[in-house]
């Protein structure tokens, strides 16, 4: 499975045409099959993000939101409204 979603990642990054090939003869893919193997890429995507997220909590890699909009905030000169406190 690991190689399928290496795969299908390259395919998105690449952002071009693949042919794909059975026994050496090209394979035809109809619009509806090439969005599916789309939404898998994606879906593969989501996946990998959620699991490095996992592991940065577990590694102890995380830090308090508040204290990361403030340094945001102080980095790009924003405030922000009290309102939204």
């Amino acid at each position: 499975m690991k190689l399928h979603a290496e795969f299908l990642k390259q395919i998105k990054n690449r952002k071009r045409a693949v042919m794909l090939t059975v026994n050496a003869k090209p394979v035809m893919q109809d619009a509806a099959a090439h969005q599916k193997l789309l939404d898998i890429a994606a879906g593969a995507d989501a996946r990998e993000g959620i699991r490095q997220g996992v592991e940065d909590v577990r590694k102890g890699r995380t830090r308090p939101a508040e204290e990361f909009f403030h340094e945001f905030e102080a980095r790009h000169g924003l405030s922000r409204n009290s309102d939204l406190k």
